[in-house]
């Protein structure tokens, strides 16, 4: 028999066994952000590292961080072959407001073949299934085709705070050939896609100050400078009407597509009539030039998130607001650095800062855009596994939002980042009845030990 046949009795005969550990899993409510489950995200610590030693994974740990604790184990003895690095992780995010849940999210359940708990797709459920494709390829061989790592950590849901430092120190510890990641998701239902590239991520939030105090638009307007106005002729200010940002050198570093990942984007035949149905607009917007799916995922945008100031009560206030303010984010794409673009944007905003305000800005957290060539020997192989599985062409896919660790262990580290993910857009993450489709457990199971086999036998 095949290793593909192998793994498809095992998974097929241990099914009800495996779900019934993932609920156990899922049952952990490992929420990072909030306080009163310090002792849940131990909990869900020790769980994987019990989960790894029942593996005869070695060396397995529970490290210590500032904040919450790392899992690490290993398995090297597979001479002569590459080592797969895997990561996840094991907080999720609160689950408020709970009154939308149709089921207790600490409490699986499985209705209609999807997976519905909190941690389900984000990211238990992938992590679990890392587990369970190692065991499998023990019990159904007898070793694996390659050396592998692992480091689960419980603090992606805020961030990841802590995991740079982390990996700084233990680069030794951490070193391999290849990072597999599966925290993303699907193209569609049915159409497997490898991701090979993230946007990074930054921000600024922009304080307008005028008048020492809000002042009578009566006795004031029209010779005191209102703050909403000096802020509304800064915003306008970043972009033209066709979405082009106007910041100086904002655009100098971008690397841009080639041809061969613009023909592969349009070969996906994306749908915007149904996106258009589906968000509710008449109409789309984008930088002119390039496509829905090249705009989303392979340039960068400045976008206004959120604009405070002034007076929003029922009625009307007749007053000049002395105060105003904005957040604006940036995505970024391969070659942007998120200090220089901070600083492009100071530099912006202080040159198109109308009289009579001071202006202040705060600096967000930053992320690194990320990018391992498509035609890199580890994301073709990636593709060749989900094609024999789900037995149609693999889509290559940026994703448009981001990830900052994947950036982070690119540049700490050095190696390609692999995102091979099995969740759908649809699952709610971090929603009320977030969901996991069955479908994709269960062929993703056997995607991933198709891959280690692929791994074993390829050059890079």
């Amino acid at each position: 028999m095949s290793h593909l046949q192998l793994l498809d009795t095992y998974f097929s005969q241990h099914r009800s066994q495996h779900l019934e550990e993932l609920f156990e899993f899922l049952s952990i409510p490992s929420i990072s952000s909030l306080s009163e489950h310090k002792s849940d995200m131990v909990h869900a610590a020790n769980w994987l590292a019990n989960a790894l030693k029942k593996l005869n994974i070695e060396n397995v740990s529970i490290d210590e961080t500032k904040g919450h604790p790392v899992v690490y184990g290993e398995w090297l003895h597979a001479e002569g072959k590459p080592t797969i690095l895997f990561y996840g992780h094991y907080d999720v995010q609160p689950v408020d407001p709970l009154n939308l849940w149709d089921s207790e999210p600490f409490q699986p359940e499985i209705r209609d073949n999807k997976l519905y708990a909190r941690g389900a797709s984000d990211d238990k459920g992938q992590v679990f299934m890392h587990l369970k494709m190692i065991e499998a390829l023990f019990a159904t061989e007898g070793t694996l085709p390659v050396n592998v790592k692992f480091i689960y950590e419980g603090e992606e849901e805020i961030g990841s705070p802590n995991l740079p430092a982390y990996v700084e120190a233990n680069k030794e510890k951490l070193a391999a050939d290849i990072i597999l990641i599966s925290d993303t998701g699907l193209y569609a239902p049915g159409k497997p896609a490898v991701c090979y590239g993230l946007r990074g991520l930054t921000g600024v939030q922009i304080n307008v100050r005028g008048a020492k105090s809000d002042l009578h638009s009566g006795l004031y307007g029209g010779g005191v400078q209102n703050a909403i106005h000096a802020l509304a002729e800064i915003l306008a200010s970043f972009r033209d009407k066709h979405g082009k940002i106007l910041v100086e050198g904002f655009y100098d570093n971008v690397l841009p597509l080639t041809e061969e990942e613009r023909q592969a984007y349009q070969e996906l035949n994306f749908d915007e009539e149904a996106l258009k149905e589906e968000i509710g607009v008449d109409e789309l917007f984008g930088e002119s030039g390039f496509s829905y799916l090249e705009q989303t995922w392979a340039r960068p945008t400045l976008e206004v998130n959120g604009v405070f100031g002034g007076f929003s009560g029922e009625g009307i206030k007749t007053v000049l607001p002395a105060e105003a303010g904005a957040k604006i984010t940036c995505r970024l794409v391969p070659n942007q650095d998120p200090d220089e673009i901070v600083s492009l944007l100071r530099q912006h905003i202080e040159k198109h800062k109308p009289a009579g305000v001071d202006i202040t800005i705060a600096e967000f957290d930053k992320g690194a855009p990320f990018l391992t060539p498509f035609d890199h020997p580890v994301i073709q192989a990636a593709g060749r596994s989900y094609e024999k599985i789900y037995q149609v062409p693999t889509a290559f896919i940026r994703g448009g939002g981001s990830i900052p660790i994947v950036a982070s262990f690119d540049q700490i580290l050095g190696l390609p980042v692999v995102l091979m993910g099995f969740g759908l857009n649809s699952e709610n993450f971090h929603a009320p009845n977030e969901h996991f489709h069955l479908e994709n457990f269960d062929k993703g199971l056997r995607v991933l030990g198709d891959y280690l086999h692929e791994i074993a036998k390829t050059t890079f």
